[in-house]
């Protein structure tokens, strides 16, 4: 799964916060099939959506979406 952004700080800030809940995430780049306004996404393992989510929710953190891959798509999920 994956966070896409539509500013470097925001990504940035959300990479901080999520290895400070010791959650894995990889920075990635943002896949040409999301419309984002930046270039950097965050992958995670599935198993921690809602704890991402959390995260996201309670630091006010500005994302574009969250988005799972299928097959060779992306699908954005409800946040």
């Amino acid at each position: 799964m994956l966070i896409a952004f539509d500013s470097t700080q925001q990504a940035l800030r959300a990479e901080m916060l999520l290895e400070y809940a010791e959650i894995e995430i990889d920075m990635y780049p943002t896949p040409k099939q999301i419309t984002a306004g930046c270039a950097l996404s965050i992958q995670f393992p599935e198993e921690d959506l809602l704890a991402v989510q959390e995260v996201i929710v309670q630091e006010k953190v500005e994302i574009r979406g969250i988005f799972k891959q299928v097959e060779d798509r992306y699908e954005a999920i409800a946040m």
